[in-house]
Formats: structure tokens, sequence, C-alpha cells
């Protein structure tokens, strides 16, 4: 349990067998509603330079909605979206001295597994993103009336895909895509917790099995299990 800059509560989440914080939450303040903030997931992306690279955003028509800031013992970050209005947050952590303790292994469960952009158009997207953070593309997948669905990579490595949001899609969005073992149990942990499934199960290209859910108090997630 740490403090916002404001004063606020901030607590950090960790994998269970694990030292390294994985993600952090934060009740939203009267002065965050009143402004339109809703309970949501919100993404990171590391970068060398919160600074710099927030300044990017707004000089290629993207917005700074706070500035560069530092959570002591956590690191320093910035509140951003792209030109359409998806928010993002840029990271610089504050490593700690010494070895690094171990950190998840990929698709471990409880480890975001996927990135899902809805855009305010999709190419364009692509190419502001390619910009801020040299990822590169993947495959295109062609998704009939919802329209492609592009894969984007980093390090040859793809880690999410983005289309344009479809008309009943009220803004552009991210969102990510939470590690399970099994994808029906952790449905049904789900609705016994006060939350729902918004579609799905579904399976996905190469075996996976997904489910768009959201929690008791209205932000939207998702699953993701190598199985039923």
């Amino acid at each position: 349990m740490g403090q916002t800059p404001t004063g606020g509560d901030y607590t950090t989440l960790t994998i269970p067998g694990y030292e390294m914080p994985t993600a952090g939450m934060l009740g939203l303040t009267q002065e965050m509603l009143d402004g339109g903030a809703r309970p949501a997931w919100f993404g990171y992306v590391a970068v060398d330079d919160v600074d710099a690279k927030a300044a990017l955003f707004a000089d290629n028509g993207g917005t700074i909605h706070m500035p560069g800031t530092d959570i002591p013992d956590i690191g320093r970050f910035a509140m951003v979206a792209d030109p359409h209005g998806a928010v993002i947050y840029l990271f610089k952590p504050n490593m700690p001295e010494g070895p690094l303790p171990d950190m998840p292994k990929e698709m471990e469960r409880g480890t975001v597994g996927w990135n899902e952009l809805y855009a305010g158009d999709g190419p364009e997207a692509f190419d502001f993103y390619a910009k801020m953070f040299g990822w590169s593309k993947g495959e295109a997948m062609d998704m009939g009336e919802m329209g492609v669905y592009q894969l984007f990579a980093h390090d040859g490595k793809d880690i999410g895909g983005m289309m344009t949001k479809t008309p009943d899609m009220p803004m552009p969005a991210w969102g990510y895509y939470f590690c399970v073992d099994t994808l029906d149990a952790a449905a049904d942990r789900v609705t016994s917790g006060g939350g729902s499934i918004l579609n799905g199960p579904m399976e996905v290209p190469g075996g996976a099995w997904i489910v768009n859910c959201m929690d008791p108090e209205g932000a939207a997630f998702s699953l993701v299990a190598p199985k039923r």
C-alpha cells in the first residue's frame, strides 16, 4: 500500500510467488468522477524517458492528460492519449538495486497475455503507435463486417492487435486479456463474484479461448486461456 501524488491510497498487486508488483489499484476521487472518469483498467508501456515520450505524443496529435509524475519507490509515469482519444500510460520503473527478482513467465496465470486497441481508425492508429514505440506489423486478419484486425509486434513477438472500433463502442479504448488456466472455471468466478460476461467463450486463431467481461463496478476486462 502506498499513496498517489495527490495523497490517495495506491495498492500494488503481485502474482503469488513473485516479489515485483505487476499491477496497481486506486479509488476514483470525486474530482475524477466529476470529470467523467469511470472504473477502468489502463495499461503501461515502458519507456526510457517519460517526459520526452509524452511530448512526442503531443507533437503528433495526441494529448497529455497528466504530465510526468513520480510515485515514490515505484517509478515515473504520465497519462497520455492517442489522436483519437484512447488513453494509455507511459512508465519508467524505479528499479531496485542489485539483481532483479524473478519475473512471471509469459502467459503465466495472472499476467496480461494480450493487448487490444479498439481504435478510432485502425490504420492511422498503427502508424501512430509504430512511431511512438517502434511496434511492427504482424498478420492482418479480415474480420468481415468488423473490419481488419491488425496484429502488432515488439522485438519480433506479437503482443496485441488493433482494429477500428465498431459504431456501438462509445469511444476508442485499450483492452487487456488476463491469463487464466482454464476459461470456464474463470468465467464462473467472474459471475459468482458479481461480474458479468459480455461475450464468449470464443475460440481464437491459435487455439486459445477468450471471454470478455465486466467487473461489479463496471470496469471491462477479458480473460484468455489455453483451454476451456
